[in-house]
């Protein structure tokens, strides 16, 4: 039995190679849009894949099955209820998939949306009972998938706990589960956890979410969600439409070529650290570093639709690796990266701006003075319920496209979060629309705040 997971670390996304060595043949799950990390485990494993599984048409990153399929012939092959526009085998409810002594099993999982599907694997050469089940974005180790990307959301839980309790939970306690997503992933939420499998009996005993009955069981749900992903309906229909695959052809910028990009309104997007992006940065350039995962999520929402993106980093290197995780998620508008990344900028006396590190402490010693220093926290809704420093004012880090509302663009504004990075892109949009004094808080935010005794406000 041949069986990988391979997980995209940006996106939190787990795909899966499965098939069967001595019969040479092997079907991709979930595949992600760079394919050469399973052409090159087919080769190393002697077999080929001749088909591709999806569990549903993905809201958060832009599917490999059309560039599996032109490189292997593989079969494509998801749901009647996904209305797939591209060539494919529609399957429901208990078909099966032979690879060999391998099955796969479909077992429809409604919640999500509507034509999820999770697939039991079964190796004939151990016996006839699943001794796994790829769960897809239904079951995550820790939580569970959110239901609000095609239906009512209200609906899509209830959805979501009939499939848990009626098809998923009814598998030996022992089926191992191995999930579409780890943590970090926006499709899931706050408990999904990072370990990359867990067991159905598990599960059941520590998923808090699976110990509810339904009525409580979707009012934690709904009571959880984040953000929508920024463009995901976009997504959804380029992976549901005809097959994509091509990338997008990325090419290297003289200084003088960025400038003139970024008068005709360009966005320029800074992907080194956070802290290298402080120190020295393109005029009106936004900070989203690659180094952390959620880059490419960042660069959705800060891009928007239709705009064109200019990419700077440390050298040639980063600004190709940065477009393929663009692409990954649908960012297609690429203008090109500079070349030499920030160092030929700087070798031609270029102007640069700076932004201001504090950490929490100083930042403390600041609001003790209400004039001194205007605190905006630009976590997500539910962590800022929770707790958060008195008289600060919230915002989103993704929805700061104007100065806020209470902020004086004349007087110092120190952005914060709970760990640096999401303020690292609020504090450059701050500088990028006109503030004058921006602070950004680095080596903790919110958290780090409250564990030191600092008075906070909310929930907690």
């Amino acid at each position: 039995m041949l069986f990988r997971q391979i997980v995209h670390d940006d996106l939190g996304c787990a795909s899966y190679l499965v098939g069967d060595a001595d019969a040479g043949v092997a079907a991709v799950v979930d595949p992600r849009f760079e394919i050469g990390e399973y052409l090159e485990l087919a080769r190393y494993s002697g077999v080929d894949i001749e088909h591709v599984l999806e569990t549903h048409n993905h809201a958060d990153h832009v599917s490999g099955h059309g560039r599996l399929a032109a490189a292997t012939g593989a079969t494509i092959h998801i749901h009647r209820d996904a209305r797939a526009e591209y060539e494919h085998k529609a399957f429901a409810d208990g078909w099966e998939l032979e690879l060999g002594d391998v099955r796969l099993r479909a077992i429809h999982t409604p919640g999500h949306r509507p034509e999820h599907t999770a697939f039991a694997v079964i190796d004939a050469a151990r016996g006839d009972e699943p001794w796994a089940v790829l769960t897809g974005d239904t079951l995550f180790v820790g939580d569970v998938a959110r239901p609000d990307l095609a239906v009512d959301k209200e609906d899509g839980a209830h959805e979501m706990f009939k499939s848990l309790h009626d098809r998923l939970l009814g598998l030996a306690p022992e089926t191992e589960v191995w999930p579409g997503h780890l943590g970090g992933s926006l499709c899931g939420g706050p408990g999904m956890d990072m370990k990359v499998s867990s067991t159905i009996g598990f599960e059941a005993r520590h998923n808090d979410l699976l110990s509810e009955d339904e009525d409580r069981f979707v009012e934690r749900a709904l009571s959880t969600l984040g953000p929508q992903p920024p463009n995901f309906e976009q997504i959804v229909e380029l992976n549901r439409g005809p097959l994509v695959t091509a990338g997008v052809e990325v090419i290297p910028l003289t200084p003088r070529q960025v400038e003139s990009k970024a008068r005709e309104g360009a966005l320029i997007v800074d992907v080194r650290t956070d802290l290298q992006f402080d120190d020295a940065h393109i005029p009106g350039s936004i900070s989203n570093t690659m180094l952390r995962s959620g880059f490419g999520t960042k660069l959705a929402w800060i891009a928007g639709e239709g705009r064109q993106v200019v990419l700077v980093g440390r050298d040639d290197a980063d600004g190709e690796r940065a477009a393929r995780l663009a692409v990954a998620v649908g960012v297609r508008e690429l203008g090109g990266y500079l070349t030499g990344g920030l160092t030929s900028w700087r070798a031609e006396s270029r102007p640069v701006e700076r932004i201001e590190r504090i950490g929490v402490d100083e930042l403390h010693g600041l609001t003790r003075d209400a004039r001194a220093v205007q605190v905006l926290d630009v976590r997500e809704e539910a962590e800022w319920r929770e707790a958060h420093i008195p008289g600060s004012i919230h915002l989103p880090y993704h929805d700061v496209h104007d100065i806020p509302d209470g902020v004086d663009p004349d007087r110092p504004v120190a952005a914060i979060c709970m760990s640096g990075q999401r303020s690292a892109v609020a504090a450059s949009q701050l500088q990028r629309l006109g503030a004058k004094h921006v602070l950004h808080v680095v080596d903790g935010g919110v958290g780090t705040w409250q564990r030191a005794g600092y008075p906070v406000e909310g929930a907690a």
